[in-house]
């Protein structure tokens, strides 16, 4: 009997689907169904992972980028048994900090207010990319169309979801299914630390850190970001799901 293999893939703030255009495209003999979740409808991580889960497939293999990852958690802890292979890219398993979440009120304001595409080109965009894509000027653009067409509404839903989400870290070793956690070496954003942190507590996960990549690895190193993606989906999973009916 065949067994179908899908891929749920849930991208970071103000990312559409462009983030995973090269999974998108080169993955797509790999996998009955690739399917990017929709993360811009609620201020909640709680209620973007359900959402995502509603539209997914019964079982799935799901990589998470940045905010992507943080949803993963939840979707864990929502539904476990329905996740057979886990990859975790460029994120945080933390609580935010009092000190970053005192800042998300007046990055709204500046947003809604107008200033949308000042943040991102004075603040945002020079920490996404590593020293590999830092002057790649294509991909720099996309990162700001993605954002601009997204508008601050998303912005603000976003950030919000960042500011009041729950820490996972005590999520970390409940998770059994095959694990890899990846990340830019040079990601100022989530330090190589926090993916270190995340490999240690996941049983049997393994650990990547990509040379010359910064925040953003589906973009700036996709040809090794898929390979892990395949190598992992190819792994045995213990993960046992049954539908109801």
């Amino acid at each position: 009997m065949t067994t179908e293999r899908h891929l749920l893939l849930l991208g970071g703030m103000m990312c559409d689907q462009r983030v995973w255009k090269h999974q998108l495209q080169e993955l797509a003999g790999g996998f009955d169904s690739i399917q990017v979740a929709d993360l811009t409808g609620s201020d909640s991580i709680q209620r973007l992972a359900a959402s995502a889960l509603a539209a997914a497939p019964d079982r799935f293999v799901l990589a998470g980028l940045s905010l992507g990852g943080i949803v993963a958690f939840e979707c864990f802890r929502q539904a476990p048994g329905r996740i057979t292979h886990l990859v975790l890219l460029d994120t945080n398993p933390f609580a935010e900090k009092p000190e970053r979440q005192a800042l998300r009120d007046p990055e709204i304001r500046r947003a809604v207010s107008g200033e949308l595409r000042e943040m991102m080109v004075d603040g945002f965009k020079p920490a996404y990319l590593g020293s590999r894509c830092r002057d790649d000027q294509a991909m720099l653009g996309e990162i700001l169309d993605m954002a601009m067409d997204l508008g601050p509404g998303v912005f603000a839903r976003q950030s919000v979801a960042l500011r009041d989400r729950p820490d996972s870290s005590a999520t970390l070793d409940r998770i059994q299914c095959p694990t890899a956690v990846v990340c830019g070496a040079e990601d100022v954003l989530c330090p190589l630390a926090y993916h270190q942190f995340m490999a240690a507590h996941i049983p049997s996960a393994s650990l990547t850190a990509l040379e010359g990549c910064g925040h953003l690895a589906p973009l700036e190193s996709p040809g090794e970001v898929n390979r892990i993606i395949l190598e992992l989906s190819e792994k045995p999973s213990e993960s046992t799901y049954e539908t109801k009916h």
